[in-house]
Order: structure tokens, then C-alpha cells, then sequence
């Protein structure tokens, strides 16, 4: 990962109270990450930074679409992406960012780089399953849909002389009681 600079705030010139920076994600965020999930990406990411004397607050808001493949057809479709993220930036005397909600810079930090934190929820915005629109009311038409129509077992004994002679017989010794 490449350390992004126009992701870094800088707090120690900030006076005390809320602050915000917008930001405009495209797929070279994610390329500097080696995430090459999303064929295209454009999201907005609103940041308010709230300054404080002895920590920071940060809110994370993200808006926007992710172009993906189905995970049924390879069809790439747009994923629309809403997520917020919180977090409590504290001071102490080394970095610690192993809990989810709380990051701890040292003393001597006179900014933060927000740019993994953006990234990781935004990754994990997108659902697991990616399912194109057009499968789920039945309006895409795709040569893999077609494919697993014709593939899909069909539904029940259409003629009951199909059926095994030896079944019958069996089935026949237990209505007989």
C-alpha cells in the first residue's frame, strides 16, 4: 500500500471544534491497494473532524456506486454504496490501531491518514453476494442465465408411466396394511 498524503488531515493546526473534508474516491484508491475487485468506483466520502483537547472524533460518511460483477452471470452492474464509520482518535505514546473504533496516535503526531480506514469501509460496503438487479425481477437476459435455466432439474414426474416398476411395487406393500 502506498501512503496516500491527500488523505492525511492535519489536526495540530485545527482549533477546537468540527472541521469537515470531502473527498472524491475514483479506482485508483483502490488500484494504490492492490484491490482489484471493482471494474470502476465513484464515491464521495464527507469527513468531519471534531477537535477536541484531549482527542478527535472522525465520521466517515460514503455515497456512491461501485461497478462489479455478479457473482451469477460476470455481468458488471452499478452497486450503489451508503456506509458511515466512527471513530475516536486518542493520544498515547505509541500507535495502536488494533481496536475497530479507537485509534491511538503518539503525542508527538501532528496529523492522521484516514486512506485505510476509507478503504476498509468501503470494502466492506459491498455485499458478499453480488447479485445484478436484472436477475432478482427477472429483467436481465444473459447467455449464463440461459444456460442455468436449461441446466435446472426439472420439476416432478411429468408421466407416471416413467416411473420404476419395482418403486411401485414397494410403495404398493405399504398401502396394503
Amino acid at each position: 500500500m502506498v501512503k496516500q498524503k491527500e488523505f492525511d488531515i492535519p489536526f495540530s493546526g485545527l482549533s477546537q471544534g468540527k472541521h469537515k473534508f470531502d473527498y472524491h474516491i475514483k479506482n485508483t484508491f483502490f488500484e494504490s491497494f492492490d484491490y482489484n475487485e471493482f471494474n470502476e468506483a465513484d464515491v464521495n466520502i464527507h469527513a468531519k473532524l471534531n477537535v477536541m483537547s484531549t482527542m478527535l472524533e472522525l465520521d466517515l460518511s460514503a455515497t456512491g456506486t461501485v461497478n462489479v460483477n455478479c457473482d451469477i452471470t460476470s455481468e458488471s452492474y452499478d452497486q450503489d454504496i451508503h456506509s458511515d464509520l466512527e471513530l475516536v482518535i486518542k493520544f498515547g505514546d505509541e500507535y495502536n490501531d488494533e481496536n475497530d473504533e479507537i485509534l491511538i496516535i503518539p503525542h508527538s503526531e501532528h496529523q492522521v491518514n484516514i486512506a485505510q480506514y476509507i478503504y476498509e469501509m468501503l470494502v466492506l460496503a459491498v455485499p458478499l453476494k453480488r447479485i445484478h438487479p436484472g436477475v432478482i425481477d427477472g429483467s436481465l437476459e444473459s447467455e449464463a442465465l440461459e444456460k442455468l435455466d436449461e441446466l435446472q432439474p426439472k420439476e416432478g414426474k411429468e408421466n407416471k408411466e416413467d416411473t420404476d416398476p419395482r418403486w411401485d411395487a414397494l410403495k404398493k406393500l405399504l398401502t396394503d396394511k
